[in-house]
């Protein structure tokens, strides 16, 4: 069964608005770093059109030379895209839409397929995806920012879910990635 990873960039203030962040080099090679350790990604709507316009061909050979190698590696990932507003997607990815029950069975069965594993971004997809207990990983980078305004985390989430870190990275800019797995 492939693990089912989730991981986000958010503010000291909880704010996990990508344009809060400050892009540089360190975040982006461990981006990179990180998907490429995944057979497939999982993005809802909102982020999969994000990625698409910012990182898909010829929008990302517009951006900085040390973002090439994540822009070639979530260019050619497999993707899945769970919407019920578009009618279809491309950029190597595939739909999934439906209600909440028919998404989390969809999730499961390719956490069930052979693999290294699968990544999942975004806010709204993920708080779904915990609380159904289907996240096997969080990693959580913590920037060293106030934003001062959202969204944030896991609005919504029926029940507390207890983390144990396994793992943190401190990178120059500051910024602290930890991951977690869930306290079973």
């Amino acid at each position: 069964m492939r693990p089912l990873r989730y991981s986000i960039n958010v503010t000291l203030d909880g704010c996990v608005d990508h344009t809060a962040i400050e892009p540089n080099t360190d975040m982006h090679e461990h981006a990179e770093a990180t998907i490429a350790r995944a057979d497939a990604l999982l993005f809802g709507r909102v982020t999969y059109q994000l990625m698409e316009r910012a990182w898909r061909p010829p929008a990302s050979d517009t951006m900085p030379g040390w973002t090439q190698p994540f822009a070639r590696t979530i260019d050619r990932a497999r993707k899945h895209v769970v919407s019920n507003t578009l009618d279809g997607v491309d950029w190597n990815a595939s739909l999934i839409s439906g209600d909440e029950s028919h998404i989390i069975n969809a999730v499961r069965a390719l956490k069930a397929e052979p693999g290294n594993g699968i990544y999942v971004g975004g806010v709204t997809l993920p708080t779904l995806l915990a609380a159904a207990g289907l996240i096997d990983e969080f990693e959580f980078i913590v920037h060293p920012r106030l934003a001062g305004h959202g969204p944030t985390l896991f609005a919504g989430l029926p029940e507390p879910l207890d983390l144990e870190p396994t793992d943190r990275t401190a990178f120059t800019s500051g910024a602290v990635a930890t991951r977690y797995v869930p306290r079973r």
